[in-house]
């Protein structure tokens, strides 16, 4: 009987990652891991670089988010220097990434997530992708998504300079806001993005809510987990993606923390495994149990659902009906289903589209008033934001002349790391039994990881002073013969049993 099930590469995710199952000699799953097994290192990258240059650097870790790195950054820098940019300017930051939100959240539906309910988890895997999607909803509005999503980016480049690494954050502020021409089209795709929003909810409640099928899995156990949640709320504690405190609730939904991003060291401490280039953080003030669940756990998550479960709300009329919706549809607050993180996913789309019909409205954003020059000494600072993946912390250290001595990133998948390990090893031991094994099995426990939408190239580190990844030779009844690792000083060290 096989022993050893590789998935490898996983596929449609960010970034580079495999999956390894072990069976026992029953053919169920003894164990299963999710690694990671790249790295990029931009923490180290930074290291000696003006921080001013920050914003311009760190969009460069990911192609796909490089917006949230963007306008975590330049809030960072913001800090690092001690200013505080012009409400304009601030409003022109979050009307941008309310843009690129909602077009990211249109992606990773209708592109990534989408396939697996629209053509179906055990569908062929030639048809689990775009096009397959296409096949079934029709290419109309395929034709949508895409016009869609490219008005959205076309707001992107006129403020940022260019779509996939703006350039438009500078210490203090924005280097340009709209022309009034340019706004009212903002305005304009606004608006339509917002139908576009209740479009694809549309589709949700027809094709996967409408399906018995989609909607067991989405509420069973195999798909499920008790954790903490985070996600960033206003004044009133309702999701914020851009600005506010962050907010941490327990698995019964009460209140845990709730914290400026200037504190999180005190909340937040990061545990490495020698099996992948990913950081597992965890809640200090609970410490790190493991890769389990439960009110006694450190882990945590959040992205979607997590920022729901974490908010008391939605700040905009028309995504506060779906919210009240889904959780009602879960059975109630906070709702642990992981699968349910894609319904989140177009609820946030939602909302996004309408802050952004909030912002493009505002005169405001046509003040001439869009930066304060720095004149404190650089020194320290912590910039947060919801990136579509979940809450995106920068911090950087300099010297006096803004050199950066020292980078921290936690950013977004590295929130829901521990979680995404947990929810394989979960689907695996649910649905992988006595040794049988297809295609369509596996795509189910990949579903398990792509429900949180994961950036790997965003989300791999290693820590300082820790060794790279070990491997391992075993025999075929687990014993090991033999551990090759490197060492601090870059030497590979062989250890035999």
């Amino acid at each position: 009987m096989q022993k050893r099930i590789t998935i490898d590469p996983i596929t449609r995710l960010e970034g580079h990652g495999k999956i390894e199952i072990f069976l026992d000699d029953a053919g169920d799953v003894k164990n299963a891991f999710f690694q990671i097994p790249e790295l990029r290192g931009f923490e180290k990258f930074a290291e000696g670089r003006l921080v001013e240059e920050m914003p311009r650097i760190t969009p460069k870790i990911c192609g796909v988010c490089p917006t949230a790195h963007h306008m975590a950054s330049g809030k960072c820098v913001d800090a690092v220097y001690g200013v505080e940019p012009p409400p304009a300017a601030k409003k022109i930051r979050e009307l941008v990434n309310s843009a690129f939100m909602t077009e990211d959240h249109a992606l990773h539906f209708f592109f990534l997530g989408g396939p697996d309910f629209v053509v179906g988890p055990t569908a062929p895997k030639a048809e689990r992708n775009i096009l397959g999607v296409l096949g079934k909803v029709g290419l109309e509005v395929g034709t949508q998504v895409i016009q869609m999503r490219k008005r959205l980016r076309n707001i992107i480049t006129t403020i940022g300079g260019k779509v996939i690494h703006p350039v438009c954050n500078i210490p203090g502020g924005v280097s340009r806001g709209p022309t009034k021409e340019e706004r009212d089209e903002f305005l304009k795709v606004g608006k339509d993005a917002v139908e576009f929003g209740l479009f694809s909810l549309e589709v949700f409640n027809d094709v996967v809510l409408g399906n018995k099928d989609y909607v067991d899995l989405i509420v069973g156990d195999i798909y499920k987990h008790k954790t903490y949640y985070m996600g960033l709320v206003d004044e009133n504690n309702k999701v914020n993606l851009f600005d506010g405190k962050i907010r941490v609730v327990d698995p019964e939904g009460k209140e845990f923390a709730k914290f400026p991003v200037s504190d999180y060291l005190n909340h937040i401490a990061e545990h490495v495994e020698p099996w992948s280039y990913i950081k597992f953080p965890y809640l200090k003030k609970v410490g790190w149990k493991g890769f389990v669940d439960g009110k006694d756990s450190g882990v945590y998550r959040v992205s979607p659902l997590a920022r729901l479960n974490a908010a008391d709300g939605m700040a905009t009329p028309l995504a506060q009906e779906q919210y009240e919706k889904m959780f009602e549809t879960l059975g109630g607050k906070p709702a642990h289903n992981t699968l349910a993180w894609h319904w989140a996913r177009l609820i946030e789309m939602l909302y996004a589209a309408e802050r952004l019909v909030e912002l493009a409205s505002d005169d405001e954003i046509l003040s001439d008033e869009i930066r304060r020059i720095p004149n404190n000494t650089p020194d320290e600072g912590m910039g947060v934001v919801e990136a579509p993946r979940g809450t995106l912390i920068h911090h950087y250290k300099t010297d006096k002349r803004g050199r950066v001595e020292k980078c921290n990133l936690i950013v977004a998948t590295l929130g829901n790391s521990a979680a995404m390990c947990m929810s394989v090893e979960k689907a695996a031991r649910g649905l992988i039994k006595g040794g049988r094994v297809d295609d369509g099995i596996l795509n189910m426990v990949e579903m398990a990881f792509r429900a949180y939408d994961p950036c790997m190239a965003c989300a791999t580190h290693s820590l300082l002073n820790t060794p790279l990844i070990d491997v391992v030779l075993r025999r075929p009844d687990g014993e090991e013969i033999m551990r090759l690792f490197r060492e601090d000083n870059g030497n590979i060290r062989k250890i035999e049993k």
